[in-house]
């Protein structure tokens, strides 16, 4: 391996290494604990090789949520493709996107509630938002019609987004969110 080579697997490494370290933080404490000064302690290098890596704590943030974004992409294509029908894929998603939020909160407010420098709804979005969003268009195409279905499929996301951060924030009362969502599905279920 030419030294060119390992110097890039090294920087590659370390900046894994600092997202992850960022990402196991938030989970366990929340984004405010998550500081450069206690990554680098966290990852055993100096706060200037964090900065070498990303601009600061916001840069290290929409970092994590490109990964959330390729892991919940990578939930819904799975939800969907098991469904044994169009009305289930509706149903498995939606519940596969709440999972997905509820077993990751930090993560999921990186992805969508904290102030990230991501592009959305724009064509500079990242490759794995994107394949979400695309994913959430496929499951709601049956019911979209002569609707347009990019905006059949934002609202669908607004309302599995609002439910979401309404039940988290305690705005809702706990024992109603299974049919809340199931009245959401329904909406958007082909019938």
């Amino acid at each position: 391996m030419s030294t060119q080579a390992r110097r890039e697997r090294e920087r590659a490494e370390r900046e894994q290494a600092i997202i992850t370290a960022a990402r196991d933080l938030a989970l366990a404490e929340g984004w405010d604990a998550v500081t450069t000064r206690r990554l680098a302690a966290e990852i055993e290098y100096s706060q200037p090789v964090l900065y070498s890596h990303f601009k600061g704590k916001d840069a290290i943030m929409a970092a994590v949520a490109v990964e959330g974004f390729a892991e919940l992409a990578t939930a819904l294509v799975s939800a969907r493709a098991s469904a044994a029908d169009p009305r289930q894929a509706v149903a498995d998603v939606a519940a596969a996107y709440v999972a997905f939020a509820q077993q990751r909160p930090a993560i999921y407010d990186a992805m969508f509630t904290l102030a990230v420098d991501l592009p959305f709804a724009s064509q500079d979005v990242p490759t794995d938002l994107a394949r979400g969003f695309a994913e959430l268009a496929e499951t709601v195409r049956p019911v979209a019609a002569d609707d347009d279905l990019e905006t059949v499929t934002e609202t669908f996301w607004a309302g599995l987004h609002g439910l979401v951060t309404l039940m988290r924030s305690g705005r809702l009362r706990r024992p109603g969110h299974d049919r809340r969502l199931a009245v959401l599905v329904g909406r958007f279920s082909p019938r």
